[in-house]
């Protein structure tokens, strides 16, 4: 009969001829049936789970669509700095960190903000080095593009006097003719975080797409093994079925591959080939081998991953025009045009779907440039190719999106009016006349463009239900900001059926329907009775992934 049934509940199904539903009934991995309570309850035998939802919704389960896996794993266990506003906050928490942690090879703090260092005149590395001044201690930046490092955190990494670094990536340097501190994208912080207990083996799909040189022992092996549960258990707690990693190597997807064989793994995940801008393009083989090497219902490859430019924050966010507040600069350009664009045909032209972080407007104009130079040489197919955040874009390049069939791939966390980030002061990142333009979920929805959303956890927490409140209801920043919020059903399909297919998986997962695979999230309420200023406060009460469940609160309910 069924494994599992769920009645009394308010059901979301994601499937427009049968979009609500009462009960839903689990048969192995699958779905068996849903309908209405009196039907599927009849489908119960004595050894069938029931649970009374009690008027709960419950969704497909949520999918994820731009999160660094690994990497958030190794946060949960570092120093989080994210709450702290002034230097002297973070020292204190970070001498009471180091104190307790001795061994510890690098005193890490996550989650820091640009606004520690804003307006200090004493270089940052000295900064840091009153702070702590005799261990390794480095702040890494909330957006993971900027580490902010100490004189013996340089020294050991190798940096202290500068040193070459690809494009796109820069070691400051501070007037007496040493590094400063600032260690601009990954080419320049990469040494730095290697020091960490982790050996950079969480940050490598991030910095590099390499294996870990030399090879990891079979205790650090398992170590991270045990560090990815940790992270798998924290995403099923945000009722995560899926998640699309935006960094990757082949020990990631060894590692999670492992896990799955082991009936340890909670959630599925699709990992990329990161391509590098200093890669030469014969690199990209290896994307065609995780490709066919990697292909499961759990763990699946067939993407390529690539950066465009950096944040807006450091300025390096690519732009169209100098930035307001810096004239000398329109950012950094991480992949020269013709390189570029030869890697998106070559990868198109296997089949691969790519995937591009591009912030400003050039880089996006660029991503686009190679998109449109793939379809060229190749034709046209149905690629689902992507532009991951899409902070700042030309009205143009809207257009553009929209005839080349490209998916924008965005955070609803990340945004200016999100209350997450401070938004940009006037004449800072952005001219008056792009904020139309910038964060800009609603333009592109109304002009047919599918758009997913996601975390890019450890960015920002990984928690959806947060999220989702940033969309529907986001602050009214004044009149210079277009009203960018969301319906509530088209967030909720961005987070679970768009997501689906953006994968080309659709018809695996992402809606609930008979036969698909038994993916979904309970939460603690009726989210469309919710009040949506505070989603946030709706709880996750049940997730179950591939039929088993992977997280459940302490609801009173029968079969609980």
């Amino acid at each position: 009969m069924s494994d599992l049934i769920i009645f009394n509940a308010r059901i979301l199904t994601m499937v427009p001829d049968q979009p609500r539903a009462e009960a839903i009934a689990i048969q192995g991995n699958r779905i068996r049936a849903i309908g209405r309570t009196e039907e599927i309850k009849a489908l119960a035998d004595a050894q069938t789970r029931m649970i009374d939802a009690k008027g709960r919704t419950v969704l497909p389960g949520f999918i994820d669509s731009h999160v660094h896996l690994f990497q958030g794993s190794a946060e949960l266990d570092f120093l989080p700095v994210g709450t702290l506003t002034d230097l002297e906050e973070v020292g204190l928490a970070v001498q009471s960190y180091a104190a307790a942690r001795p061994e510890e090879p690098l005193v890490l703090g996550v989650g820091a903000f640009y606004g520690l260092f804003t307006g200090q005149e004493t270089a940052p590395r000295l900064l840091l080095d009153a702070i702590l001044p005799d261990r390794p201690f480095a702040l890494l930046g909330a957006d993971l593009h900027t580490v902010w490092a100490n004189t013996k955190a340089l020294e050991k990494a190798g940096l202290l006097h500068g040193a070459e670094m690809p494009e796109g990536s820069s070691v400051v340097m501070g007037e007496d003719g040493l590094a400063n501190g600032v260690l601009l994208e990954t080419g320049a912080f990469g040494p730095v975080l290697a020091l960490s207990r982790t050996g950079g083996r969480d940050m490598l799909g991030y910095v590099t797409g390499d294996n870990p040189d030399p090879a990891e022992t079979k205790a650090e092996r398992e170590a991270d093994k045990e560090l990815l549960l940790k992270g798998i258990d924290h995403v099923a707690a945000h009722g995560i079925t899926t998640l699309h990693n935006m960094d990757g190597n082949f020990y990631q997807l060894e590692l999670l591959s492992e896990l799955e064989a082991e009936g340890r793994l909670k959630v599925r995940v699709q990992v990329p080939m990161h391509l590098k801008n200093y890669d030469s393009l014969d690199r990209l083989q290896e994307a065609a081998e995780m490709h066919a090497k990697y292909s499961g219902e759990k763990v699946w490859s067939g993407r390529v991953k690539m950066f465009m430019d950096g944040v807006m924050e450091s300025r390096t966010g690519l732009k169209t025009r100098p930035y307001p507040d810096r004239p000398d600069t329109q950012g950094e350009a991480v992949f020269e045009p013709d390189h570029f664009n030869e890697a998106c045909r070559i990868a198109d032209a296997m089949g691969l779907q790519i995937s591009v972080h591009a912030v400003g407007d050039l880089a996006v104009s660029r991503v686009l440039d190679g998109y449109e130079y793939a379809l060229k040489h190749n034709g046209a197919r149905d690629a689902r190719h992507r532009v991951e955040h899409i902070e700042v874009i030309t009205e143009a390049d809207i257009d553009r999106m929209k005839r080349l069939n490209v998916v924008a791939s965005m955070q609803p966390r990340h945004a200016a009016f999100a209350g997450f980030f401070e938004p940009p002061l006037p004449n800072t990142v952005l001219y008056d006349d792009e904020y139309e333009r910038a964060y800009a979920w609603q333009t592109l929805r109304d002009k047919g463009i599918p758009l997913a959303f996601s975390t890019d956890w450890p960015v920002v927490p990984v928690d959806v239900m947060t999220n989702i409140q940033c969309a529907v209801s986001p602050l009214d920043l004044g009149p210079h900001w277009p009203d960018q919020s969301q319906s509530l059903m088209d967030t909720l399909e961005s987070y679970t059926a768009v997501n689906a297919w953006l994968a080309f998986r659709e018809d695996h997962h992402g809606s609930l329907k008979p036969g698909l695979a038994a993916d979904l999230v309970m939460l603690g309420g009726d989210i469309e009775a919710h009040a949506p200023e505070r989603l946030r406060d709706l709880p996750i009460s049940l997730t179950v992934c591939d039929g088993r469940i992977t997280y459940q609160d302490n609801m009173p309910s029968d079969g609980l």
